[in-house]
């Protein structure tokens, strides 16, 4: 019986740890995640920027001569 309380304390331990380091994992994959997301919008909205004031956008949207 005291070895089967030792191995499941055991087993507990090593889960905790096992669970603490995902949750820690997690947590920087997110500040990634958050990261990135705040580079793409600003890549977006610079690309919206140079097409506004190139005028691409107009000449992307208007349909060819031939409809």
């Amino acid at each position: 019986m005291v070895n089967l309380i030792k191995t499941m304390e055991e087993q507990i331990s090593f889960i905790q740890q096992e669970l603490s380091q995902m949750s820690d994992e997690m947590f920087s994959q997110q500040k990634e995640i958050s990261k990135l997301t705040t580079e793409l919008h600003k890549l977006q909205n610079k690309i919206l920027d140079i097409e506004n004031d190139t005028g691409i956008r107009n000449i992307i949207d208007e349909k060819p001569p031939h409809y």
